[in-house]
């Protein structure tokens, strides 16, 4: 089986030939040879870069350079501003890129709130008419996402951590499955695929988080393994765990078969990237 990691973050030390925007929960570098070791440690043998938006906002060189070097372990996914009236020639631009897979729409505060708004919706629909799927952080905002997935049916949409809410350093949060529900509801559409990434930092258990199955196999079972990516999100879970143990809970599980762990851990990437 070939496994591959569905969201990865890379990124250099803050300098100033490529300074940070921003701040980021994780190491002070995560570059590609330390996300290259960090994978071979383990026995993952690819993975999706997303761009940071923290740290590069819109630009994604740094990860597009590690593609660059190891093109048979990464992809890109690139964060798009929903704001730009140009964004059609932009995702189209970054459809034509050698490595990019993907764009990212998040919903930050500072965004139009309402799912009507002709920005956001005219991302969706460049993603979708240039074949690129959307992937989509909308956790703690699932009713809002749920409306723009409902306007925008022709775009394959990826939602990002299962779009529930994930502490980033300790303690996880006391309800962390509260939305699942909303969640669930969204299998209705047949255009939305769901990344299970970052999942071992709902747990409030110890190392293997055996109290993550029960959630995450209802929504295995709501959109079946065809519509579900697995994935660690590192590094901005690395405050909560380490990278091996956000793999090994579900290389090493006993409750899905070796052909359903294939499709989970890379096969569906595969077909829902075109990698």
């Amino acid at each position: 089986m070939r496994t591959i990691d569905v969201q990865v973050h890379a990124y250099e030390h803050n300098h100033p030939a490529r300074p940070w925007a921003g701040v980021l929960h994780g190491p002070q570098s995560a570059n590609g040879e330390e996300m290259t070791a960090a994978m071979d440690a383990v026995g993952v043998d690819a993975a999706i870069i997303v761009s940071t938006f923290n740290l590069y906002r819109y630009d994604p060189g740094y990860a597009l350079s590690v593609y660059a070097r190891w093109p048979e372990r990464f992809r890109v996914v690139k964060p798009i501003d929903v704001t730009d009236p140009a964004i059609d020639d932009v995702v189209a631009d970054w459809a034509r890129t050698k490595g990019a897979v993907g764009v990212r729409i998040m919903l930050r505060d500072e965004l139009p709130s309402d799912p009507a708004d002709p920005g956001v919706n005219r991302s969706f629909a460049a993603a979708g008419k240039h074949g690129l799927p959307v992937n989509f952080l909308c956790w703690g905002r699932l009713d809002h996402g749920t409306e723009l997935v409902r306007r925008n049916p022709d775009t394959v949409i990826v939602i990002d951590h299962l779009g529930l809410l994930q502490a980033s350093q300790p303690p996880p949060l006391t309800e962390p499955w509260a939305d699942l529900p909303k969640l669930l509801a969204l299998a209705a559409y047949p255009n939305v695929r769901v990344k299970i990434s970052g999942a071992c930092t709902m747990s409030r258990e110890a190392f293997p988080y055996d109290d993550i199955w029960e959630p995450v196999l209802r929504i295995i079972d709501a959109f079946g393994l065809d519509r579900c990516m697995w994935g660690t999100d590192w590094t901005r879970t690395s405050g909560m765990l380490t990278y091996e143990q956000g793999v090994a809970p579900f290389r090493d599980t006993k409750r899905l078969s070796d052909s359903d762990k294939a499709k989970l851990m890379g096969g569906t990437l595969e077909t829902v990237y075109k990698w």
